[in-house]
């Protein structure tokens, strides 16, 4: 008798759930109702299982906690490189002793049951195509002080990286987490998220023992498209960034997507209306969702010349590993239900 195959799952490891656009206000301003609900509805049927969402402030961190606690998904904790500034808006040490209470308060153990709900430290990093938002010293001090943190509670780190690769790789180098992670000192490895860089900036990341994530941002251009078939299987996680980082048709990308079979097309690429004639069950033009991942998968599967399939398991063994979460908190019900196309389709087909 055959084995029941796995349904297949997506985990959106980098995905703005706290954004005011999934509550329908766009720039300050009320477009239409909040359908926060629909978006995550949407994202179920498109196999997404699992969403991380991401903490880019100490604020927001807060709020995205206060959400996976609500909705069963994960969060991020830190401060992102463009929100830098902020800490010395505080009491010298206040910001960041906030965030490190809110990482021990919130630390997702496997085996403990769901306890917390915070998997990584970040979004931390280094930005340096937006340093009129913030200076180079305090991103890089912010950077730091997060990477003490990832340390201090053996956590994955979730990296954010622009134009800064040489002061980013020297960050980390000095903090002894250029090394397999940084697991000889406390550290747990990471993912740098949104990848957009050089593939061989993406090799010397893997070489460090982290993990590449890419979305939309990542497929623009042809050069981008060959650095994708060039990232490991195994080193390679899946992502929206949504509301942003949306796969369009000014994008490399457009070949690929145009060939999506038309029943995974609804599901990955729903038919959307502008925000001020948002009609419900439609999702928001402009406004990126969960769902879309699958599109991102399968993008990458044709690029490596594999099934869907293989990309979507590959990437969901590797998200597990990387953020050590464990299967029945991923899921929370039996995962051999449901069976999509089989994953034994020809090496070239990505039509599942």
């Amino acid at each position: 008798m055959a084995q029941p195959q796995r349904k297949r799952i997506f985990i959106d490891v980098g995905v703005n759930l706290t954004d005011p656009v999934f509550r329908g206000m766009h720039r300050g301003k009320r477009q239409h109702p909040d359908d926060f609900a629909a978006v995550i509805a949407r994202a179920k049927a498109a196999g997404v299982e699992q969403q991380i969402i991401t903490g880019g402030s100490l604020n927001e961190s807060r709020a995205a906690l206060k959400l996976a606690n609500e909705n069963g998904f994960f969060a991020t904790t830190g401060c992102h490189p463009t929100r830098s500034s902020e800490v010395g808006k505080m009491p010298e040490g206040q910001y960041m002793r906030q965030l490190d209470k809110l990482i021990a308060d919130n630390i997702y153990r496997p085996g403990e049951g769901i306890k917390g709900r915070c998997v990584a430290v970040g979004e931390c990093g280094l930005d340096y195509d937006r340093l009129f938002r913030a200076g180079k010293q305090d991103q890089q001090r912010a950077f730091r002080a997060q990477l003490v943190m990832a340390k201090k509670y053996h956590l994955p780190l979730f990296l954010h990286n622009r134009n800064s690769h040489a002061d980013f790789v020297a960050l980390l180098t000095e903090a002894g987490m250029h090394i397999d992670g940084g697991r000889a000192v406390g550290g747990r490895g990471g993912v740098v998220h949104s990848f957009t860089g050089e593939a061989e900036e993406m090799e010397e990341f893997v070489s460090m023992g982290y993990y590449i994530s890419v979305n939309g941002c990542s497929m623009k251009t042809e050069r981008q498209l060959e650095m994708i078939k060039r990232i490991p299987l195994d080193k390679l996680l899946l992502e929206t960034d949504a509301p942003w980082c949306s796969l369009t048709g000014g994008h490399a990308s457009k070949e690929h997507l145009a060939l999506l079979p038309q029943h995974l097309r609804k599901l990955f690429i729903p038919l959307a209306t502008q925000p001020e004639r948002w009609e419900e069950g439609k999702a928001v033009r402009g406004r990126n969702e969960p769902c879309a991942i699958g599109s991102v998968a399968f993008v990458v599967a044709r690029l490596k010349g594999v099934h869907l399939n293989e990309v979507a398991e590959k990437a969901y063994q590797n998200t597990l590993d990387c953020f050590n979460l464990q299967e029945s908190d991923v899921l929370g019900h039996p995962s051999t239900e449901g069976a999509s196309t089989s994953t034994s389709a020809p090496a070239a087909s990505t039509s599942g």
